[in-house]
């Protein structure tokens, strides 16, 4: 592990037993109160995506948006969201995807993505897939290419980045917590 992993992975707060019980939440909000952190995590992924053939980046509703806002700024990528349902105004279209209990849906507008457009699918953290793979199925549903999905943080335990990689997307994170 480098130095900035090490660095980054110690301002990461780990809380156990949430949202619920036998739950450790990876909260990455004290990145946001530590510069030095949110440099070291944005710079890397700047760096890695810098000269790339990327058109646009896709982010993740909520905490993906942060740190997609900042690479999309500073590759200077048109930013497009994936969100909630009945969070976004207009012509929308929505992908369901399995929870662990019951299921959830994500949208995005309809003109976000167009065929021919290489996107990068960013989220802060991966754990079961399911919401990335939702919004690989919006983006190419729209005709465009999911390039590669990014976080920041994988549990690979949780087995969602191979669920990722076997629909041909590849992964990418800068820190993963095995034993999540």
């Amino acid at each position: 592990m480098s130095y900035d992993e090490f660095y980054v992975k110690s301002v990461i707060r780990s809380l156990p037993d949430w949202p619920e019980p036998g739950v450790l939440f990876r909260d990455i909000t004290p990145i946001f109160k530590d510069p030095l952190a949110l440099r070291m995590v944005t710079d890397a992924f700047i760096h890695r995506y810098l000269n790339s053939d990327l058109t646009h980046i896709a982010c993740i509703d909520a905490r993906g948006f942060l740190f997609g806002s900042i690479l999309a700024h500073q590759l200077n990528l048109p930013l497009v969201l994936v969100r909630k349902k009945g969070k976004l105004p207009g012509d929308t279209i929505h992908q369901e995807y399995e929870l662990e209990y019951g299921t959830s849906a994500v949208e995005m507008q309809s003109d976000s993505v167009t065929a021919g457009d290489r996107v990068l699918l960013f989220d802060d953290l991966i754990a079961t897939g399911g919401t990335i793979l939702a919004a690989c199925t919006l983006i190419k549903n729209l005709g465009a290419e999911v390039i590669e999905a990014a976080a920041l943080i994988d549990l690979p335990d949780l087995q969602g980045s191979s669920r990722i990689q076997e629909t041909g997307v590849p992964v990418y994170s800068l820190i993963a917590y095995e034993g999540a």
